[in-house]
């Protein structure tokens, strides 16, 4: 995802900033955060344990020539790598931008490959960017829950009975090592949420209808391949997303700390002290 013009980076995660100056609104992948992702886990010890098993010799070494700064190594691997993963879906993003709005982009050799396989996808449903494309990158935000996101591509594709034209809302989605067939939990609850925000951000910043869109789908690019999933995102999915928005926010204003209660004649009592 590229980053919008109103999104601003908290200490409780992304946010965006209201033009019309109400409360700020949470993002749609900030409140889905609050959502548990066991499979974070065993990755994460997978980057640390191929890291180990490459160059076992250098590691063991390490371990006992320096163990702090390899353990302090160890332990980032997994968050760099994300990091670096973010870093590269944000490039595609900016290159699909370029790609439907026929802008130059600079020369990136790591991007090209899922740019190409999105080429490919656009021809292979003979989309016309004049004609078939309603938006791209586009905030949409939902003040009555509170919540905003910026959705990728809004294109009509010939999906419905006899080849009449469907709108879809589609989400791009990179990986350079999962199959293009893998769809994670949460990820129907992102497109609900921007499917069911009433209002769309126009670029002078006032309020515009959203779209009403028909399917929505997952564009997973990689550097070899391509594919168009649908995932549901209708009312269920959509009160999925609204409790996840309600546990992102408890946890966000939650103390940091809590009253430690002692019985009266407990050393260390407040009342013990009073007295």
């Amino acid at each position: 995802m590229t980053d919008p013009r109103h999104a601003v980076a908290t200490e409780r995660g992304r946010y965006y900033r209201d033009p019309a100056g109400g409360p700020d609104l949470i993002s749609v992948t900030n409140a889905l955060g609050s959502i548990a992702k066991p499979a974070l886990v065993p990755w994460g010890a997978g980057l640390v344990a191929d890291h180990v098993i490459g160059d076992p010799i250098t590691t063991a070494r390490r371990a006992r020539t320096e163990p702090t700064r390899l353990r302090r190594e160890l332990v980032a691997l997994p968050t760099g790598n994300a990091d670096r993963a973010k870093d590269l879906g944000t490039r595609v993003h900016e290159r699909a931008m370029s790609l439907v709005l026929n802008t130059p982009y600079p020369a990136d050799p790591e991007v090209e490959p899922y740019a190409i396989e999105l080429a490919r996808w656009f021809r292979l449903w003979r989309v016309d960017f004049d004609r078939d494309v309603e938006a791209i990158e586009t905030t949409v935000l939902h003040r009555r829950y509170g919540y905003a996101g910026t959705g990728d591509l809004w294109v009509w594709l010939p999906t419905g009975p006899h080849g009449r034209r469907q709108l879809w809302l589609i989400d791009y989605k990179t990986s350079a090592k999962k199959p293009d067939t893998v769809v994670y939990g949460e990820q129907p609850l992102q497109l609900a949420a921007l499917r069911h925000a009433p209002v769309l951000l126009l670029p002078d910043d006032t309020d515009g209808p959203a779209f009403k869109v028909r399917r929505t789908g997952l564009l997973n690019l990689r550097r070899r391949s391509h594919r168009l999933i649908e995932v549901p995102s209708g009312r269920e999915q959509f009160r999925a997303f609204l409790a996840a928005t309600r546990t992102a926010r408890y946890l966000h204003n939650a103390p940091s700390a809590y009253p430690t209660i002692l019985p009266d004649w407990a050393p260390g009592s407040p009342e013990r002290k009073a007295a």
